[in-house]
């Protein structure tokens, strides 16, 4: 699609810089309350992370792994009812069967993880014998955590401390603690740790730095919830986005980069494209990192706070992955994987595996899914797509010379298919015929995403969930200006990204109508 020429005094309403699921969501959000929105989106495609390729006969998802499913709390609402329901898309989806298999090599452990709660404490159970009673306890923590997200999320401006003291005590007791410091007061044993913690890798912070609270509320989601994949990967998510957008009368133009977001007397006036455009707006949500809007894009640099940039340097930036995709000649069940989702690694100790992220060598843990098994025609016949992703932090490979790149790359995704054929006993190298690897620099040439980070900011305890809630207000550093997307307040994740994005509108439309 060309890029649309907007003439010099060009306005609108709201601008989002960026179509990624933050942007989109968004963009839809404005767009569902009457606001004229444009989105400006620099690559021929919508989605960011949320689309898909083609090499030779195989289209590739490009990160997406699972969305959680129906949130089981009275009166919630799960991204899927949002997708489906709220928002009116055309959108196919397929359940996921399993939440992982999760394979241990050094620790002999190798477990199918089904959804349900009831059926995870029976699990666990026979795997530990005598830890039902415990771990359902731990879960059930991890449903009161949800709860009173939901509930702070329901009542922000009515929030009762009285209720929260009384109802919600346990999510006051545990604000500032680490999935470790909880599971060791609860005593819980490390068996059924190793079975528990493989849903870490999705939020990118070891256990023992990670918040309990935005770990309770990803684990039981997803337990107790099931996930799903849109059977069209996730372009068909963006592109169903898109659709709807322009039919509530919002415009998405792809193809113009953003240059600039000129602020004048605190506030946003104008956004600058690189073709020289410019477009009068009193309204930016950017789905972009504040890394790249403070340091790149806001003009004058005076206009950015001082507080912002040193915010900026206390947060440390999430992972970047590096994903080997297969396109294999020979069916999923041919090959002995019946399982969507594998959790491969020598062992469950999580700050081990964290610091190998930071080497340039092949990572201890993976995290893949052969597509098959959720959507069985994604591929021709008698064949299987197999993506294999792993994370390091983002340092790790601009250390390497242009030189090495190309072996770097090959050597790693070497390692990793070998761990994958080691750990569950199968052959892949003699059926692929399509191989593409995704490096860091992949990701960041590819969605201009900063320093190809994919995982915004790691969620500490300091820099989790509420912390950002409760000072959002006070980092809206400049007036008009917001953000999406996973670097925002609701940290990442596809439906987090998804959902920060109507938060983000939400708070614009609030403002627009005072």
């Amino acid at each position: 699609m060309a890029a649309e020429r907007t003439s010099p005094g060009k306005s609108a309403e709201a601008v989002v810089v960026g179509a990624g699921l933050g942007g989109l969501g968004a963009a839809l959000e404005l767009a569902k309350s009457g606001v004229k929105v444009l989105v400006l989106e620099q690559h021929n495609l919508p989605g960011g992370f949320a689309t898909s390729f083609v090499r030779g006969r195989f289209e590739f998802e490009l990160s997406l792994h699972q969305m959680p499913g129906t949130l089981s709390l009275p009166g919630a609402s799960g991204v899927r009812e949002y997708l489906l329901d709220e928002a009116g898309l055309e959108l196919e989806v397929a359940e996921v069967n399993e939440a992982y298999r999760l394979v241990l090599t050094e620790d002999s452990l190798d477990v199918r993880v089904p959804f349900g709660i009831e059926a995870v404490a029976d699990l666990v159970d026979r795997e530990v014998p005598g830890s039902r009673r415990i771990t359902a306890d731990y879960l059930d923590l991890c449903r009161e955590m949800l709860a009173t997200l939901r509930y702070l999320e329901q009542h922000r401006e009515g929030l009762s401390p009285r209720v929260l003291l009384s109802r919600y005590r346990n999510f006051i007791n545990t604000g500032a603690r680490t999935v470790t410091e909880v599971s060791d007061a609860l005593a819980l044993p490390p068996r059924v740790r190793d079975i528990l913690y493989p849903y870490w890798c999705f939020l990118g912070v070891p256990a023992g730095r990670l918040s309990f609270h935005i770990w309770a509320a990803l684990l039981y989601t997803y337990l107790s919830a099931g996930a799903f994949v849109p059977r069209g990967r996730s372009h068909a998510l963006s592109a169903a986005l898109v659709k709807r957008i322009e039919e509530l009368g919002g415009r998405v133009k792809q193809n113009v980069r953003v240059a600039g977001i000129a602020a004048r007397q605190g506030a946003v006036r104008e956004v600058l494209t690189a073709a020289g455009e410019r477009i009068s707006t009193g309204r930016v949500i950017c789905n972009l990192s504040p890394h790249q809007v403070f340091n790149s894009l806001v003009s004058p640099e005076a206009a950015v706070p001082k507080k912002a940039r040193r915010l900026l340097s206390a947060r440390r930036l999430g992972f970047s992955a590096f994903v080997v995709y297969l396109g294999l000649n020979k069916a999923h069940h041919e090959l002995g994987l019946h399982d969507y989702s594998y959790f491969i690694s020598p062992h469950m100790d999580t700050d081990r595996i964290y610091d190998s992220t930071a080497r340039l060598e092949s990572p201890l843990m993976q995290a893949s899914v052969c597509l098959n098994s959720a959507v069985p025609d994604c591929s021709p016949p008698g064949t299987t797509i197999l993506s294999m992703t792993a994370c390091f932090q983002p340092q790790v490979w601009e250390q390497v010379s242009p030189g090495q790149y190309t072996a770097a790359k090959r050597e790693i995704a070497r390692g990793m298919i070998t761990q994958f054929e080691n750990a569950l006993r199968v052959k892949l190298r003699d059926y692929i015929e399509e191989i593409e690897i995704a490096t860091p620099q992949t990701f960041q040439r590819y969605t201009g995403a900063w320093r190809g980070v994919i995982y915004g900011y790691e969620a500490e305890p300091w820099d989790s969930l509420v912390p950002r809630a409760l000072y959002l207000e006070k980092e809206r550093f400049i007036g008009g200006l917001d953000f999406c997307g996973g670097f925002s307040s609701r940290c990442h994740g596809y439906g987090s990204s998804l959902l920060s994005g109507r938060a983000a509108a939400r708070r614009a439309l609030g403002e627009m109508q005072r």
